[in-house]
């Protein structure tokens, strides 16, 4: 990938930084925990709703939250894809929730336990529908199981870690793990940071529960994820990708720009963009309708 997506993506790390120092809805009534036969994989929430609405036709959906997300982040979401057909699932990444955590923590594993927990549901294919990080996992799981994905939603994401030097690297780490070095609990780290990462203003119903999600994660997930996040190089396999694909990119988002993310698009044959306007970085909390919206016309292409 050209050096321009490389030098957006660092200055939009380093504002985001400096700007200072990332998902809960209600979960869907009555959901269901990955099956005790499946416990050793990572742990999902599944809703029945859709499962049993859903057309036999349509690949199923897999949602993947960020690093301050949840499963039950995606439920709003959930609803109204089940609503509109499409049987969905949504992970809770390796050490949150009640998945247990990988060693090492990588981007490897995680795709592993992903197609573990697909194995698990009796899934050979899925749309894969992942938010900042989640969008990584997504393109992480093309690169090593292709014949895994049916297609992509990458939304608030890019291909790669910022400026990938170490020095970056280490700063940003830093930052982010001041706080909990500090003592400060989670739920210190997301009042602060949470608000930092929505649309100006914005003092929806989202705001409380980005900032009770992110709370709720354990330290050590945290930081195993942030160890892996700036790690993350996949720009090499943006023109290999054959499926059908939707960018999606948040009008003040200072993590994923809406140029990083069109650059992201451009490098992906046939690739859909699409910018939501009014929002930020976390776009699933602040309109989860309107990111159904335009995720669901991508979806008639199933």
């Amino acid at each position: 990938m050209h050096n321009d997506l490389h030098n957006d993506m660092s200055n939009d790390m380093h504002n985001s930084m400096n700007n200072a120092m990332r998902n809960g809805m209600q979960e869907i009534p009555h959901s269901i925990a990955v099956p005790a036969h499946a416990s050793t994989h990572p742990g999902a929430k599944v809703a029945p709703e859709s499962i049993q609405g859903a057309s036999p036709a349509k690949p199923p959906l897999i949602f993947l939250h960020g690093i301050g997300g949840r499963a039950s982040g995606w439920a709003a979401i959930q609803q109204t894809c089940a609503q509109a057909g499409h049987a969905s699932l949504a992970w809770d990444m390796p050490g949150y929730g009640n998945s247990p955590s990988i060693e090492p923590f990588t981007f490897d594993g995680l795709v592993d336990a992903l197609a573990a927990l697909m194995d698990a549901h009796g899934l050979p294919q899925a749309v894969l529908v992942g938010h900042s990080m989640g969008g990584m996992v997504a393109l992480q799981m093309w690169a090593r199981h292709p014949e895994r994905v049916a297609g992509l939603v990458l939304a608030a994401s890019s291909p790669a870690f910022g400026h990938g030097s170490g020095d970056f690297q280490q700063a940003f780490l830093a930052q982010r793990l001041a706080p909990l070095e500090a003592g400060k609990s989670m739920a210190d780290v997301a009042d602060n940071l949470v608000p930092t990462m929505l649309a100006p203003g914005y003092a929806g119903p989202g705001l409380a529960q980005a900032k009770a999600c992110m709370g709720s994660i354990s330290p050590a997930a945290y930081k195993a994820a942030l160890g892996a996040l700036v790690q993350f190089e996949q720009r090499a396999v943006l023109p290999t990708i054959t499926v059908p694909t939707l960018c999606l990119a948040a009008e003040h988002d200072r993590t994923a720009s809406p140029a990083v993310v069109q650059r992201m698009a451009e490098k992906i044959p046939g690739a859909q963009t699409l910018c939501l306007n009014g929002v930020g970085h976390l776009m699933t909390f602040e309109q989860p309708d309107s990111f159904a919206n335009a995720v669901l016309p991508f979806l008639q292409r199933f």
